[in-house]
Order: structure tokens, then sequence, then C-alpha cells
């Protein structure tokens, strides 16, 4: 499947498109460690943090639909900007906003309206409280949220990555300052709390929108790209290719998030430290996932270029290459977490009850590294060739359908506690990565046939 020629020519190009959207991942991933650890600092820790992680959780299922919905602009982008059709590109970003605007009432009156449930859901009714006025701070930065999501597909799709980097490295600057200032009041504002952590929140991911959109229109003044010249009229036919392209991905990336925020209320169960072990871990095996996310982004770009320019064997090497590179880093990390579990663990916690459970869920993690980097990358590679539904599935089927009843029954049954749903998790990833590496063969097979 690899070989030595075209990984020596795939490699630089893969490598300078993904460096900046594995930092900008590692940004984002970022930005809600920082959150977490400032209202740790407020004299109701607990509950701050609680307030925090339940609506965090509840509000990226929504917000990663929504950016699902606009992944279809990494295929039609990538594959315009290989054949050199740029205002085909800026068509697809105008449709792309189009989809945002209409997309963002739908997805904010849940974020607005699902706190008041807290309650009946048995949440703690101190966290609850702060959760409420949290979570509709969020709420706020969700139009934001899905400008920038739509204009950083354009930019990646047409190979401008590092703008998306530096808007992200800044952003969290801001989310920084902003928690310092609003949370505690500093320079003459009030004291928000909890709350102020999502007015920075918020002020951040405005931002974000703002420095990209802001770089799309200096590029266009000095290149002299004709962006403003490109018709604003609706294109239905492009904004159904988008959904079609995008739907799949988004029903994905919520099948995705949403077993992780279910598994991790199954744990709460179990109690106080099989629940801290559980996000200790969890945590760290989404830190190292930024990285081949952010690779999947470059092997759909790289993919899709090389289907625009009618280069399927392009397209074979390009994927292979980004698979390769995220199956390397992710066996890396395998061995890490082998090695190190206990020093992962105590940057955490001191408490030796809990680091001994940690290190157990780490092993688990440790297993399906490999697979999960491999899974990531091929989503990409596929998505690049226009192909979003078959990721969709095999997550859908691997994760809902065997690795959460399976996970549920070794820890409920068997008595395995949070290990058994780790476990489950565990072979659906693995099984998820297997399909996946052999649905892109195919899928290559299938363009080269067609050339």
């Amino acid at each position: 499947m690899f070989s030595l020629p075209p990984l020596r020519r795939e490699l630089p190009p893969t490598l300078r498109l993904a460096l900046p959207l594995v930092l900008a991942e590692l940004g984002w991933m970022s930005m809600v460690i920082v959150d977490t650890m400032m209202v740790g600092r407020l004299p109701n820790s607990a509950e701050s943090i609680g307030a925090v992680s339940i609506s965090s959780s509840i509000f990226i299922v929504f917000a990663f639909f929504g950016e699902g919905l606009l992944i279809g602009l990494d295929t039609l982008v990538s594959q315009a900007f290989g054949a050199g059709r740029r205002e085909d590109c800026h068509r697809s970003l105008i449709n792309g906003i189009y989809l945002s605007l209409a997309f963002t009432p739908i997805l904010t009156i849940p974020v607005w309206y699902l706190p008041l449930y807290f309650g009946r859901m048995g949440v703690d009714p101190k966290v609850a409280a702060l959760a409420l006025p949290y979570m509709r701070t969020l709420a706020v930065g969700m139009l934001p949220l899905l400008l920038y999501f739509a204009v950083r597909r354009t930019l990646q799709g047409m190979n401008m990555v590092r703008p998306i980097a530096f808007a992200l490295v800044t952003a969290n600057l801001i989310n920084f300052a902003g928690n310092y200032v609003f949370i505690f009041g500093r320079f003459g504002f009030p004291a928000f709390g909890v709350t102020g952590s999502g007015w920075a929140t918020a002020v951040s991911r405005t931002y974000l929108a703002f420095v990209l959109v802001g770089y799309l229109l200096w590029y266009d003044h000095r290149h002299r790209t004709d962006l403003l010249k490109t018709p604003v009229e609706i294109d239905i036919q492009r904004i159904r290719r988008l959904i079609a392209l995008g739907l799949p991905a988004a029903l994905q990336l919520t099948a995705e998030v949403s077993v992780f925020a279910l598994v991790a209320s199954l744990i709460a169960r179990l109690g106080a430290v099989p629940l801290a072990s559980h996000q200790i871990a969890l945590n760290t095996v989404a830190f190292t996932y930024m990285v081949p996310l952010g690779i999947s982004s470059a092997a759909a770009v790289r993919v899709g270029q090389a289907i625009g320019r009618r280069d399927p064997l392009g397209a074979r090497d390009a994927g292979n290459t980004a698979i390769l590179l995220g199956a390397s880093f992710m066996s890396c990390m395998s061995v890490a977490l082998l090695v190190f579990p206990r020093l992962v663990a105590r940057i955490y916690t001191h408490d030796p009850t809990v680091i001994r459970n940690a290190v157990i869920l780490l092993a688990a993690g440790a297993a399906f590294q490999l697979f999960d980097g491999i899974q990531t990358v091929a989503t990409g590679a596929l998505r690049g060739s226009g192909d979003t539904r078959t990721p969709m599935l095999c997550h859908f089927s691997a994760y809902w359908l065997m690795g959460l009843p399976l996970g549920a029954w070794l820890c409920f049954r068997r008595h395995w506690g949070a290990l058994g749903l780790w476990v489950g998790l565990s072979l659906s990833l693995i099984l998820i990565g297997i399909l996946l590496l052999i649905f892109w063969r195919r899928r290559v097979r299938h363009l080269l046939r067609a050339s």
C-alpha cells in the first residue's frame, strides 16, 4: 500500500498543510482546558467545574453537528481549487455562510433551553444554577462559531492554513485574558464567576470569525481574486450538495461526541473516583486525537485537490501518506501511554486511588491509539474524495450497535466498572480503523478504474 517514492514526494506538502491545522486543533482543545482551569480557582470549585463540564459537553454536540454540515466545503472547495476554479470556491463559501445563518437558530434554541431541564436530568441543583447562564453565553457565540467553521474550511481548501493557526493561537490568549477579567472582575468589570468564562469564550469565538473574514478580504484586495464580485444569490443546488456531503459527516461527529457524553453519564453512576479517572483518561486521548484530526483535514484537502486536477494516483498517494503519518504519531502516543501513565495522571491529581484507576483506563486508551489515528485520517481522505456516508455508517454501527452495548454489559453485568465501558469503546475504534482503511483502499481502486 505504501511505497517510498510517493511518500517522499507527498510528505513535505502534507506536513506543510497539516502542521498549522494540527496547531489549530490543539488550540481548540486548549480553550476548553483553560476554561476549566480558570473556573476551578473559584471558591465553589467543584460546582463551577461541573457547570462548565456539563454545559460544554452538551454544547459541543450541537456545535459539532453544525461543523459537520459545513464539512462538505472540504470536498467542494478543494476539488474546485485543484481544478483552478477559484470563483467556484468563492461560490461555495457564500452558500456555506447562508447555510450557517439558516442553521444558527436551529442549533441555538436547544442550547438555550436545555439547561432548564438539568434538574430533571439529575444534575446537582448548585451545578444546574451555574450551568444555565453559562450555557446561554455559549449560545450567543453559536453564529460566529459557524461562520468561523465555514471560512476555515474554505481557506484550508485553498491551502491558506497559517491564518487559521494564527487565529486560534491568538484566540486562546484572548480567551485567557477574558476569563481573568470576567470571572474575577478585573479592570473595573464586575465579577461574573462561571458566566464570565462563557462570555470570554463567546468573545474569543467572535474574534475567530472576524480574523478569518478579515484575512480573506485582505487577501482578495491584495491578490485581486474577485471575491467581492462573486454572485450573492442563493444557489439551491450547491446548498443541496453541501448538505448531501455534510449531513452524513454531521451525524458521524454527533454520534461520536454523544457516545462519549453518554459514557460519562454512565460512569458517573459508579462514583466520584471512576468519574475522575475517566475524565483524566478522556482528556488525554482527546488531546492526542487533535493531531490526527489536523492531519485528517490536510488529507481531505490534498485528496480533493488531486481529484480536482484529475490525478487519481496523486489522490491515492496523498491519502496513503496522511494515513501513515497519523498512524505513526498515534503509535508513538500508544507507547507513551503505556510507559508513562502515572506521570500523565499526576498532571491532573495527586490522589493515589484516582491515579491507580486512571492508569488502567489509559492502558485501554493506548490499545486504540493506532486505530484511532487510522480511522480519523481515513475519514478525511474519504471526505476529500466525496464519500462522507461510509464513515458515518461505520461510526454509528461500531459505537452504538456494538461498543456501547458491550461496554455497558461489561461495566454493569460483569462488574468491570469504567474499564468495561472503555473496552467497548476501544473495540469499536479498532473495528472502525480496520473498516475505514479497507474502504479507503476500495475507493482508491474505484478512482483508478474510473480514470
